[in-house]
């Protein structure tokens, strides 16, 4: 799983950094989300599903690799 952010579109609730700190930062400027890792561990996954879920102006998107044989 990848995640990226677009801090253009992001308005710092935090909900992301509340959720998933070991993924999600804020800057100390702005407030806006800064990415910790772009690959998420194995044990994360699941929370930062929540985290995209939860953000109020989509600004997190998650990407599910395809395995292909």
């Amino acid at each position: 799983m990848r995640v990226t952010v677009n801090r253009e579109r992001c308005v710092g609730s935090g909900n992301c950094v509340v959720n998933v700190p070991e993924v999600f930062d804020q800057d100390d400027e702005e407030g806006l989300v800064q990415l910790q890792v772009t690959e998420v561990p194995e044990g994360l996954r699941e929370l930062v599903e929540v985290a995209a879920q939860l953000c109020p102006v989509g600004a997190i998107e998650v990407q599910h690799r395809v395995i292909t044989k």
